[in-house]
C-alpha cells in the first residue's frame, strides 16, 4: 500500500493521480453521551461491493482544495488505490486550509472542498441554490499539542494550564503550574514559544472551540473560529508549517493533527479531559471520543469537550464538501466513486497514518447521503452487521 511520508517543510500538498487512457470518454450540534454508534473497529472491515466491475468512469479529472488535516490520507487515496481501481480518474487536491477550501468551493472553482469544521448555515446559504451542498464526514482525528523539549520525554498539561499558556499568562517552561503536574521532569528555565496557524484553518476552528468551552477567559478574550487573533506566538501555514516550526524551534509548543506529529516523531502532551484524567492521543483514545457524539441526519457535529473517562479531549470529524448537483454527469459519477472508495478501502488506511476509521453507522449515513449525487452510480458499503447504503 502506498504510504507517503509527510514532507516536513511543505506548506501546500498537491495531490495528483496520473491520468491514463481508459476506454471512452454549521450550526454546531450538541454532543450526546448516550450514543450507541459502533466505534472505529467496525469500520475497518468495511468493503466495497466491487463497483469497478461494469463501471466505466471514462477519463475524468476532479479538482479539490481545503483542509491540511486530512491531506496525507487523501494523498494515499487519490494517488494509490483509487487510481488503481479507476485508471482514468484523476483527482487533484490542494492542501490550502479549511477556510480557503470553503471559499473556493462556494465560488465553484473546485469540484469539491474539504473542511475540519462543518459549514454553518450562513456559509451554506452562500452556495448557489442550483448546486446545493452535502457535508460528508470522511475521516476523523485528534489535535495534539506537540512540543520541543529534548529533556522532557513526557509532559502532562492540565486544561487550565494549556489555556493559560496559549493566553500568554504562563510564559516559561519551569512555571510552577507546569511543574506541579510534572513532578521530577527536567523543565528548563526557557521561554515558551507558541506556534499557531496563520491561515484560515479548520484545525484552528476545532482547537479554539475546545478552548472556548473549557476556558471562560479564552472565550471572552479570543473566542473561536477558523482565524483568531492569537495573544502570543508565531504563525505558520498549514499543519505542515506548524509541524516544521515545532520541530526546529526548541522550547516551542503548537497544535496540529496527530498524524503529522506521529509521522514526524514529534512529542506531544497528555491533556486533561473533562473527567479529570490525562489522556495521550492515540487511535484508541480518539475512537473513545467518537463514542460521545451522535452524528445527526445533516451530518454536522462538533465534539467540543467530550464525556468519558478515557476520551481524548480534542477530536474532530473532517468533511468533504460536495455539490448535490453537478452539471457534468461524468463528474457526478466520479465524485460518487471517489466517496465510495474513501468510505470502504480508504478507511483501512486511516489508522496507519494517524487517523480514526469512521464508525460503521457513520459510514452508512454518509454513503446514503452521497448516493443521491448521481443517478448513474450506486454506492454500496458493507459495515458492521452488514449495513448497506445504496439506491
Amino acid at each position: 500500500m502506498f504510504s507517503p511520508k509527510i514532507r516536513f517543510f511543505a506548506t501546500i500538498i498537491a495531490l495528483t493521480s496520473s491520468l491514463a487512457a481508459c476506454g471512452g470518454g454549521g450550526t454546531d450540534t450538541a454532543t450526546n453521551p448516550a450514543s450507541t454508534e459502533t466505534p472505529a473497529a467496525g469500520a475497518t472491515d468495511t468493503t466495497a461491493s466491487s463497483p469497478a466491475k461494469g463501471v466505466d468512469l471514462g477519463n475524468v479529472t476532479l479538482t479539490g482544495a481545503g483542509a491540511s488535516f486530512p491531506a496525507p490520507l487523501y494523498q494515499n487515496w487519490f494517488s494509490g488505490g483509487l487510481r488503481q481501481k479507476y485508471p482514468g480518474l484523476q483527482v487533484n487536491y490542494q492542501s490550502v486550509g479549511s477556510g480557503a477550501g470553503v471559499e473556493q468551493f462556494t465560488k465553484g472553482t473546485v469540484d469539491f472542498g474539504a473542511s475540519d469544521v462543518a459549514m454553518n448555515d450562513e456559509e451554506i446559504q452562500k452556495v448557489p441554490a442550483d448546486k446545493g451542498v452535502l457535508l460528508l464526514p470522511m475521516t476523523a482525528g485528534s489535535i495534539v499539542m506537540a512540543y520541543n523539549l529534548p529533556d522532557v520525554p513526557e509532559l502532562k498539561l492540565p486544561r487550565a494550564v494549556y489555556a493559560d499558556i496559549l493566553l500568554g499568562k504562563i510564559k516559561s517552561w519551569d512555571d510552577a503550574a507546569i511543574a506541579k503536574a510534572n513532578p521530577g521532569a527536567k523543565l528548563p528555565k526557557q521561554p515558551i514559544t507558541v506556534i499557531y496557524r496563520s491561515d484560515g484553518s479548520g484545525t484552528t476552528g476545532v482547537f479554539t472551540k475546545h478552548l472556548s468551552t473549557i476556558s471562560p477567559e479564552w472565550k471572552t478574550k479570543v473566542g473561536d473560529g477558523k482565524s483568531v487573533k492569537w495573544p502570543v506566538g508565531v504563525g505558520a501555514k498549514g499543519n505542515e508549517g506548524v509541524t516544521a516550526q515545532v520541530g526546529q524551534t526548541q522550547g516551542s509548543i503548537g497544535y496540529l493533527e496527530y498524524g503529522y506529529a506521529k509521522q514526524n516523531n514529534l512529542k506531544f502532551a497528555a491533556l486533561e479531559n473533562k473527567a479529570g484524567n490525562f489522556i495521550v492521543s492515540s487511535d484508541q483514545s480518539a475512537a473513545k471520543t467518537l463514542e460521545a457524539v451522535t452524528l445527526p441526519e445533516n451530518l454536522r457535529a462538533f465534539i467540543s469537550d467530550p464525556e468519558g473517562a478515557d476520551s481524548y479531549p480534542i477530536v474532530s470529524y473532517s468533511w468533504i464538501l460536495a455539490y448535490k448537483k453537478y452539471p457534468d454527469a461524468a463528474k457526478a459519477k466520479a465524485v460518487e466513486a471517489m466517496i465510495e472508495y474513501g468510505l470502504t478501502e480508504g478507511q483501512k488506511q486511516a489508522a496507519e497514518l494517524g487517523y480514526v476509521p469512521l464508525p460503521a453507522a457513520v459510514v452508512t449515513k454518509v454513503a446514503a447521503a452521497a448516493d443521491a449525487i448521481s443517478p448513474d452510480y450506486k454506492i454500496a458499503v458493507t459495515g458492521a452487521g452488514g449495513a448497506s447504503a445504496s439506491k
